[in-house]
C-alpha cells in the first residue's frame, strides 16, 4: 500500500531489458548512440513534429530548468502558477540557470492558471520601463501539482495569450503521459500544436529509471540548449543508458499502458475514498494523483497496517477525535494493484 509518489515504483522489465541489452558491448559515447537515434526518430513520429530537436537528461529539474535558460534573459520573467514545481520543489534552480530571471507566480484553482489571471500578472511587467522585470516565458504544468489536467483547448488559450506578447512557452511534463490518457488528445494536440516551444517529456515518474526528454519544437533553440546542458553538467558520457530507457518507453505505445493503469488507479483509489464517511477530495483527480480527506480513524488504521502516503496541508497527528477529517495526498503508479487498494479502501472505512 505505497501512495507516497510514482517516484518510488520499481522499473518495468522491459525497460530492465533494455538497459541489460545496451550493456553489450560498446557505444559511443555523449548521445551518439544507435539508440538515441531511435528515440529522436520516435518523438519525432509520435509528435508529428518531423523538426523537433531532442535532448535526454536525468531529472526533471534538469530538463525544466535548462529548457528555461534557454527561452529567457536574466533581467525577464517566468510566469507560472504558484504551486508550480519550479516555485516549490526546485530549490532556486530555475533562478540559477537562468541568471536570476524572476519567477512570477500566479494563483489558481486546483493548481492551474486561468486566462485572465495570466493576462494581469503580465500586465503589472511594465515593457521598456528599465525598473521593471520584461516578459520572459510561460512555464505550465501537466498533469499540475493538484493532479489535475489542462485540456487541449486549455493550454492553447494560455499560450496564445503569451505569444501575443512575445513570451516563449514551456510545459513541465513530468506526467505528460498522464495527461494525454487522460484527455484522449495526441500528443502534438498537447503541446506544438496548443502553443508549447519547449516541452520536458517526463519518464521517471512513469516507470523510468532516470531519464527526461526536453523536446525543442522550435530548432533555432538546439545548439543554445547543448551548451547550456555541457555547462550544466548534464551531458553524460554513458549516454546509451540514458537513450534505451527512452526508447523502451516509446517502442509500443509502453509509456501510454504505463499512465493509463495509474490513472486508472488513482480513479479507483479517488472512487472508494468517496464511499466512506464524510470524506471529500480537495481537487478532482484527473490523472495519477487524489487529494482527499477522511476522518483520523482511517488514517490511523492505513499507519498502523503500513500505509505510505503524504499527509497534505493538515495536522498530522493521528492521535485525537475519531471523525475529524485529515487531508492527504496520495500518487499511484503504473504497478499500482487493485489488492493494494482494497486492502487500502478497507482500513479507512
Amino acid at each position: 500500500m505505497f501512495f507516497a509518489s510514482d517516484n518510488a515504483s520499481p522499473v518495468p522489465p522491459q525497460i530492465m531489458a533494455a538497459l541489460q541489452k545496451t550493456n553489450d558491448g560498446y557505444a559511443s559515447s555523449y548521445g551518439a548512440d544507435f539508440e538515441m537515434d531511435e528515440v529522436r526518430r520516435l518523438i519525432r513520429e509520435i509528435f508529428e513534429a518531423p523538426e523537433a530537436e531532442v535532448y535526454l537528461v536525468a531529472t526533471g529539474t534538469a530538463a525544466n530548468v535548462i529548457s528555461l535558460a534557454t527561452l529567457v534573459q536574466p533581467w525577464q520573467a517566468i510566469c507560472c502558477h504558484s504551486t508550480a514545481h519550479i516555485s516549490v520543489d526546485e530549490c532556486g534552480s530555475p533562478e540559477f540557470y537562468t541568471g536570476g530571471a524572476k519567477l512570477a507566480l500566479i494563483d489558481g484553482d486546483d493548481g492551474k492558471i486561468t486566462p485572465a489571471a495570466l493576462k494581469t500578472s503580465i500586465g503589472t511587467q511594465v515593457q521598456g520601463f528599465v525598473h521593471s522585470v520584461q516578459h520572459g516565458a510561460l512555464s505550465l504544468t501537466n498533469a499540475t501539482e493538484n493532479g489535475t489536467v489542462y485540456s487541449a483547448a486549455e493550454l492553447k488559450a494560455l499560450c496564445d495569450i503569451a505569444k501575443s506578447h512575445g513570451m516563449g512557452t514551456h510545459l513541465d511534463g513530468a506526467r505528460f503521459a498522464n495527461s494525454v490518457v487522460s484527455t484522449g488528445a495526441t500528443p502534438a494536440e498537447m503541446s506544438w500544436k496548443a502553443g508549447i516551444d519547449v516541452l520536458s517529456f517526463g519518464g521517471t515518474k512513469n516507470g523510468l529509471m532516470g531519464v527526461e526528454a526536453v523536446i525543442l519544437f522550435d530548432p533555432k533553440l538546439a545548439w543554445e540548449f547543448e551548451l547550456r546542458r555541457k555547462r550544466g553538467g548534464h551531458l553524460f558520457s554513458k549516454h546509451r543508458y540514458l537513450s534505451a530507457q527512452m526508447l523502451a518507453y516509446l517502442t509500443d505505445g509502453l509509456w501510454l499502458d504505463l499512465a493509463a493503469k495509474a490513472n486508472a488507479s488513482a480513479t479507483k483509489l479517488s472512487k472508494g475514498i468517496l464511499k466512506t464517511k464524510g470524506s471529500n477530495l480537495l481537487h478532482p483527480t484527473q490523472a495519477n494523483a487524489v487529494f482527499a480527506s477522511w476522518s483520523r480513524k482511517g488514517h490511523r488504521a492505513a499507519h498502523e497496517a503500513g500505509a505510505k502516503y503524504y499527509f497534505w496541508n493538515s495536522d498530522e497527528n493521528l492521535e485525537g477525535p475519531d471523525d475529524d477529517l485529515m487531508t492527504a495526498r496520495l500518487v499511484s503508479s503504473w504497478c499500482t494493484t487493485d489488492q493494494e487498494i482494497d486492502a487500502f479502501l478497507a482500513l479507512i472505512s
